[in-house]
């Protein structure tokens, strides 16, 4: 679902090609609307070109040769992380901001954990260390490396929550392991599943952010990540989590076996949650309304006018005539009624 959200003078904003190509629909608007547009970036595409395109050659180039069409049209991009937004605008994308991590800790919190969940997790032995991974399985998660890392260690087992298009593939891999696949959970299953782990294991290097690794440190859970993507920027190594790189596994193996001291555990647990909570929803949300959605209005206006930014265009009349408008409601002329309301529609 494509949500265009007017705010202000219209702000359209809308997600980028993680949900599918409604990113077109929303240049097309803002073309036709003369409207600041403001793109979210989570999903990393040419991660994506190379785990499920690779036999297209150069397909990372031709990945970011959309991205760079799409979000150079943008008035601000917002993704999820430092280290994203670096490697966007080192690839020639401009006007890139990092959009505030958020969480909500209520919903996760070490509280939920629960006797019977962890008794479903481990398959009856709850007493093994329970490593547990939540989210999509695919292949850009890289969850087979999890295999290697088990083999390493014989009292470790894994629980796997969550559904994607690798799901046989990983049962069939996993077969014969310490795994149980639980499906996708939601509500307080979701939760109880987070707090009830020892570790979470984070594999994937395709992660604009990692929102499964803030809501675990909510849960006072210590994650394993891959030092990677946007998971760096979550995670102070050594002190509320470890990072490893990508593909390391003695290196995710000697974290996972540091985190099998329970009173170790237990103290980077607390920390974990300590720097979640730092992190709520209203907190994120107040600096994308009143900071981040300011700042599109100021880029559009600075920028040349037109739709897409290109000099002569009818779209400066139409800019021109929204600027004259602004001024007759903000002198309130009687004969003169406000067009549009701020509102958000969604198509």
């Amino acid at each position: 679902m494509l949500t265009i959200s007017i705010f202000l003078t219209l702000i359209i904003h809308s997600f980028s090609f993680g949900s599918g190509l409604m990113v077109f629909a929303a240049l097309f608007y803002a073309r036709v609307m003369c409207t600041p547009l403001v793109i979210s970036y989570h999903t990393h595409l040419p991660t994506y070109g190379k785990n499920y395109l690779g036999f297209i050659p150069k397909v990372e180039s031709i990945c970011w040769e959309l991205l760079r069409m799409v979000h150079s049209r943008a008035d601000l991009t917002l993704v999820t992380s430092p280290q994203m937004r670096d490697e966007l605008v080192a690839h020639g994308i401009p006007r890139v901001d990092v959009w505030r991590k958020g969480i909500d800790t209520e919903r996760f919190q070490p509280s939920f954990k629960s006797k019977e969940m962890r008794d479903k997790m481990s398959d009856g032995n709850p007493d093994d260390f329970l490593m547990v991974y939540v989210g999509r399985l695919g292949a850009e998660k890289r969850l087979k490396d999890i295999r290697p890392m088990m083999e390493k260690m014989p009292n470790a087992r894994l629980c796997i929550v969550g559904k994607g298009p690798q799901e046989d593939e990983l049962k069939e891999y996993f077969k014969g392991t310490k795994t149980v696949f639980t499906g996708q959970l939601g509500g307080d299953d979701l939760s109880s599943a987070f707090a009830s782990a020892d570790a979470f294991v984070m594999p994937s290097d395709s992660e604009t952010l990692g929102f499964v690794v803030l809501e675990s440190m909510a849960s006072g859970v210590p994650v394993v990540g891959a030092e990677a993507g946007g998971i760096p920027s979550l995670i102070d190594d050594g002190k509320d989590g470890f990072l490893v790189p990508p593909g390391d596994i003695d290196g995710f193996v000697e974290r996972l076996q540091q985190l099998q001291d329970t009173k170790f555990r237990t103290r980077m647990g607390k920390k974990a949650r300590a720097e979640a909570e730092r992190w709520g929803w209203e907190a994120a949300t107040s600096v994308l309304r009143n900071i981040q959605y300011e700042r599109a209005l100021i880029n559009f206006h600075s920028r040349a006018f037109g739709g897409f930014g290109r000099p002569g265009t009818r779209g400066m009349w139409r800019l021109l005539g929204m600027r004259f408008r602004g001024v007759l409601r903000r002198l309130r002329f009687p004969w003169f009624k406000r067009r549009v309301d701020d509102t958000t529609y969604q198509i």
